[in-house]
């Protein structure tokens, strides 16, 4: 099951910031999401109204149940696990921050923003109602009448207050991000593109969905990830390849496949150079965890 709302064009302006929302999509997951992080400047909000699961931040093993909430930001690496019996429901919302051509804005505008860029990364029990909100949200987005775009707009604002009053009630670990005036969807497509397609992606296809050249689809990996693009890959298969070692029903041939290699020896070699040891190793010692 997935709603996917996005190419809406949303955007609104607090602070001395404009907010470009990307991406808009509420899904049941009965698949692993591989670790990956996000570009600079970028945001990703979380809200499982349902199920359970289990979220990798950073490292550490998160619980996820039901009204939990939380949001990684630039360069915070995460990964999800579904519970099987009980497969989490996700809304989430992808939107990237800049800094406004024509700024005009209150001090308690410019202090709400501020304390949501401060704040890369926060987990916890959602305490404003954020699922009415999302609901709201998808109505608006789904039956399009008149004046859509303006409540939706309305709406999102109102999510970045909701999420702040969260930060202000729980523990949150913060940091500050340089953000420049760049706003598009460039990194969403690549976070896309090696989060869903790591098996098959080229070099060639990446910068032809980017609409950019190859040097130019490098640069713009190194610049904004510190990776090449094969270095994007490999890091994209060996993360899926972590998670379906959990499954001891996947022989270690077949997770080669499913992870893009044209054969198991390769795979092994790759896989002992990024983890610094055998698949075959790497499965007993979850199963000794």
């Amino acid at each position: 099951m997935q709603t996917r709302f996005d190419h809406n064009d949303l955007h609104f302006s607090l602070g001395e910031y404009d907010f470009h929302v990307s991406n808009i999509v509420l899904e049941r997951f009965e698949r692993s999401i591989p670790r990956h992080s996000h570009s600079k400047n970028s945001y990703e909000i979380h809200y499982i109204p349902f199920g359970c699961g289990t979220a990798t931040i950073s490292g550490t093993a998160y619980r996820i149940v039901p009204n939990t909430l939380f949001v990684t930001g630039p360069f915070i690496e995460h990964a999800q696990i579904p519970n099987r019996e009980d497969p989490m429901g996700e809304y989430c919302i992808y939107l990237k921050i800049g800094r406004s051509s024509s700024p005009a804005a209150s001090l308690a505008e410019k202090r709400l923003v501020n304390r949501f860029r401060q704040t890369d990364f926060w987990f916890g029990q959602d305490g404003q109602d954020i699922h009415t909100l999302m609901k709201q949200l998808f109505f608006e987005l789904e039956h399009r009448y008149t004046g859509y775009s303006i409540q939706a707009e309305i709406l999102l604002k109102q999510l970045i207050v909701k999420l702040v009053r969260n930060y202000e009630e729980k523990t949150e670990i913060n940091t500050s991000v340089n953000v420049p005036n760049l706003i598009d969807n460039k990194y969403l497509i690549i976070e896309e593109c090696f989060l869903y397609e790591y098996r098959t992606l080229t070099l060639d296809a990446l910068a032809s969905r980017l609409g950019l050249g190859i040097r130019q689809t490098e640069r713009l990996l190194q610049t904004h990830y510190g990776k090449t693009f094969l270095q994007k890959k490999t890091e994209a298969r060996m993360s899926a390849a972590s998670i379906l070692l959990q499954n001891p029903q996947m022989s270690v041939t077949q997770i080669a496949e499913n992870t893009g290699y044209s054969c198991v020896e390769h795979f092994s070699a790759s896989f002992r150079r990024y983890y610094g040891q055998s698949a075959t190793a790497y499965r007993k010692s979850l199963n000794r965890d």
